[in-house]
């Protein structure tokens, strides 16, 4: 592996897609309620895929340090675990992406200042510094929160309500309470990606004392955990477009039956390794949902 690839690799190119999902779902309600800044809508897109970065490089040094990533470890090969990437190479890309990421969100509530409260606006400060805290903490620290089990919860806050309710307020000057339909859906199946990670990993992460919910609860229970997000989350969606009243949306859905084989191949699956290509197929579909359904708000 060149120094390239290793950082490209290192990126995590293909999570970008599933990051940005809330953010265009968001960003097209408010096109659709009458409020649009395209240059709120770029650095909002920005800002998220350098959070996401963040976490990446993050989570490739944390489980470097605690040798989780190792030769026992199923998927694809860590930067600093190939060595190509050193620690400490690592770590000074982890503080430049977070000095990059708290730049292109100073921005971003800068642009959107002028439909907010003071007390709005330092809302979306501290919510920034939690944000750049958050993907750094998920696997280093001796309390990493990715070891405990707590992963699932943090994913479903960030990926989902932070993306689809926080940049909503970003345009417009009042809150929607549909949104939180919209934020379920996308939660709930950034959530199901996580899960398939962490049944890839189960036996290293086992042996490694990462204890994810999916080694607390076992791979049995975490195949109907994961069933159940997926339907919960099809059916949030669902309802948000019988609220919009208009049947046409349901055409930005036809994605999802791919999902609907998606669970019975999980279901079936006995080597974890099976799970990795899952992975991709859950992440892009979630993108093409959340683009066909805010293509058709645009639309409308």
């Amino acid at each position: 592996m060149s120094k390239t690839s290793a950082w490209i690799s290192a990126m995590r190119l293909r999570t970008l897609p599933l990051s940005l999902s809330g953010i265009i779902l968001g960003s097209s309600v408010a096109h659709y309620n009458g409020y649009w800044n395209t240059l709120i809508f770029v650095f909002a897109i920005l800002t998220t895929i350098l959070f996401q970065v963040l976490s990446n490089f993050a989570n490739d040094l944390g489980d470097g340090q605690k040798g989780t990533d190792n030769e026992d470890r199923v998927g694809p090969e860590r930067a600093v675990q190939s060595g190509v990437i050193s620690h400490k190479e690592m770590k000074r890309a982890v503080i430049l992406t977070a000095i990059l990421s708290f730049a292109s969100a100073g921005f971003l509530i800068y642009l959107a200042a002028q439909n907010m409260s003071s007390a709005t606006i330092w809302f979306y400060v501290g919510l920034t510094v939690a944000s750049v805290i958050a993907a750094i903490s998920y696997t280093i620290g001796k309390n990493a929160y990715g070891y405990h089990g707590l992963g699932d919860l943090m994913v479903f806050f960030f990926f989902g309500g932070v993306s689809v309710l926080g940049v909503y307020s970003l345009f417009a000057p009042v809150f929607l309470m549909d949104n939180i339909l919209l934020a379920i859906f996308v939660g709930l199946l950034s959530v199901a990606v996580l899960n398939l990670n962490n049944m890839r990993d189960i036996v290293n992460d086992k042996a490694s004392g990462k204890n994810t919910l999916v080694v607390k609860m076992g791979a049995n229970s975490a195949k109907f955990y994961h069933t159940i997000l997926i339907i919960l989350a099809l059916t949030t969606l669902t309802v948000f477009i019988l609220k919009i009243e208009n049947p046409l949306l349901f055409a930005g859905m036809i994605p999802g039956i791919l999902l609907l084989f998606h669970i019975r191949k999980v279901m079936a699956t006995k080597d974890p390794k099976d799970f990795d290509p899952e992975l991709k197929k859950v992440a892009l579909t979630t993108f093409a949902i959340s683009l066909f359904t805010s293509i058709g708000l645009f639309l409308l």
